[in-house]
């Protein structure tokens, strides 16, 4: 049944979608209908195609009450607006149906496990968000909320958990045939937990045991985890709130942290070996995996980053992306990312330069355009005498420019927006430490609009942002202090 909620949002979003022309979009990174998008949801294959669910709200381009929006794709490339899937239509979401996962039922049902939202005035008068765990069923189109819900209370948690802060449940089925969920929480120490639940039919649940603590390593709060296996060894996403940097970790306040390790399924016990950031960059936040059918695990989080919404002064009719899917590995003990391999069917327009010699500034016959994939294979002329900087700047005109330089010396890398249109002091730059030999590093940057992401070394490290430059600022050029030699191999992303 669709409630009048559900069906207000059904019908404002078909409206006004017709407002936004394709090419005031992102191309093949997806944004909302209409209004506001952040954390990607239920991302699973049901029925022969990728769903991808994400947090809504269609009325305005900023954060609203949460909705649920959605879309499907055959090649997580090319996507399909669905009608909203939840709306805050019953009294223990009323405020809001936040994150949460999905998975395929035995009687070939799809179920949608997400956190609902009430808030409650305390003797104090003081108003706080209880967060509980909710489920709806349904076809892929359209989805009924079960009768047993809330179906993880507070009542559920053990002792000195927070009941505030509960949310952002990621499900899967594990070997024995039961339903597991890891879910966020604040212990009584503030700091941060992945807590274990368990089902046996993925509607009755129970709390196992606390899967990793914080205990006061990562900023506060851990939302939206995701735990899965992969190359033998056992992955943890989880992305906290109020980080402190530690050298060149974890420098987005609100950021994201991997933690590599192993896992004994017997216990439930997770051994931690390897931590990182998941993206070096100024705009990801909150990524969620789904296992394609071919066996690859492949991620996608929020473009975006809670710290620099909205940054334009012009209004938009919508707000909101998500990246570029990456497939995902662990080599030597660390998180590579590489775009995923649909990505190479929109190549068109090959344009490729090798052994290019230079110094100072550079500009390069048919290298342009703000739909791209292309890479540079950096090296220097002579290895007794590295050049001191590289810089590669894209989206630029005249006026406008958004920058990736690169010094060998120093091992650092920097992505830098400052000069690429926007008015207001968000931030606009991160530095990352990268590996390279002496001068020699691999950078793939995929452009699509309004996004810039920026794979280093085959996916060893990532760094993404948003940028917002108008669409005829498409030159690129290349800067060196120094002899560099370089190759370059570009595509148009059609």
């Amino acid at each position: 049944m669709t409630t009048r909620l559900l069906q207000e949002a059904r019908t404002y979003e078909e409206t006004f979608e017709k407002n936004i022309k394709r090419e005031e979009r992102p191309d093949f990174h997806l944004s909302p209908r209409v209004g506001w998008m952040n954390d990607p949801n239920g991302f699973s294959f049901y029925e022969g195609e990728y769903h991808l669910f994400y947090q809504y709200y269609p009325y305005d381009s900023h954060w609203g009450l949460m909705h649920w929006g959605h879309a499907v794709s055959r090649d997580l490339l090319h996507w399909k607006y669905l009608p909203a899937a939840l709306a805050p239509d019953e009294a223990y979401d009323k405020d809001g149906c936040f994150s949460g996962s999905a998975i395929t039922l035995p009687d070939g049902r799809h179920l949608l496990l997400y956190t609902g939202v009430a808030k409650e005035t305390l003797e104090d008068g003081s108003v706080c968000d209880v967060q509980r765990q909710c489920i709806a069923t349904g076809d892929g189109l359209n989805y009924e909320k079960y009768a047993g819900n809330p179906v993880l209370t507070e009542k559920d948690l053990p002792a000195g958990c927070s009941r505030i802060d509960f949310r952002d449940p990621k499900v899967w089925q594990g070997n024995d045939g039961r339903y597991y969920a890891v879910i966020g929480n604040r212990p009584a120490d503030g700091s941060g937990q992945v807590l274990l639940f368990q089902s046996l039919d993925g509607f009755d649940w129970k709390f196992l045991k606390v899967l990793c603590p914080n205990q006061g390593r990562y900023g506060k709060m851990w939302e939206c985890p995701d735990f899965f296996e992969l190359d033998k060894k056992q992955v943890l996403l989880v992305s906290p709130q109020d980080m402190l940097p530690q050298g060149f970790e974890y420098h987005n306040g609100n950021g994201t942290v991997c933690i590599i390790g192993s896992y004994d399924d017997a216990s439930k016990s997770f051994q931690e070996e390897h931590n990182q950031a998941i993206d070096y960059g100024i705009d990801f936040y909150a990524p969620q995996t789904v296992l394609s059918p071919d066996g690859r695990r492949i991620m996608i989080g929020w473009l975006q980053n809670w710290d620099a919404c909205n940054p334009s002064t012009v209004q938009a009719s919508w707000f909101g992306q998500m990246s570029l899917p990456r497939e995902l590995s662990v080599k030597n003990g660390r998180l590579y990312q590489h775009p995923i391999r649909e990505l190479e069917n929109l190549h068109q327009n090959e344009v490729r330069y090798t052994d290019v010699t230079f110094t100072d500034t550079l500009q390069l016959s048919g290298i342009r355009g703000r739909k791209i994939d292309m890479t540079l294979s950096l090296r220097p002329v002579d290895d007794s005498n590295v050049y001191q900087k590289f810089a590669l700047r894209f989206a630029q005109d005249g006026n406008y420019h958004t920058a990736v330089s690169f010094r060998p010396h120093e091992s650092i890398l920097k992505i830098d927006r400052k000069f690429s249109g926007s008015r207001r002091a968000v931030i606009h730059q991160r530095r990352s430490l990268v590996r390279h030999q002496n001068g020699r590093i691999k950078l793939r940057l995929i452009l699509d609009r309004f996004s810039a992401e920026l794979f280093v070394n085959d996916g060893e490290q990532v760094l993404s942002a948003t940028i917002y430059t108008d669409q005829m600022a498409e030159g690129i050029s290349f800067f060196s202090n120094g002899l560099v030699n370089m190759d370059v191999v570009k595509y148009d992303l059609v």
